[in-house]
């Protein structure tokens, strides 16, 4: 599919609907732009959620591992078994 935009004075250009919805675009969607020799590639890109864990999360996850190890010792369990 072939669309014609315009840029406008800051630079926004709008994606037709027909060419968001045959290339499966929604609103808030991320593209990545990328300078090639064709011309500009517009991509949807994926994002995830980072969690960056206080002292107190990690702490919480060494209790885990380490209540897990007493409890598969106590079934007669090993890691990696």
């Amino acid at each position: 599919m072939t669309s014609f935009i315009t840029l406008n004075e800051r630079g926004t250009v709008t994606l037709p609907a027909k060419l968001r919805k045959s290339a499966g675009l929604r609103a808030k969607d991320i593209l990545m732009a990328e300078v090639t020799p064709m011309g500009i590639l517009l991509r949807p890109t994926v994002t995830l959620p980072v969690e960056i864990y206080s002292e107190d999360r990690i702490q919480e996850f060494d209790q885990g591992e380490e209540d897990l190890s007493v409890a598969m010792k106590q079934a007669g369990l090993t890691r990696g078994a």
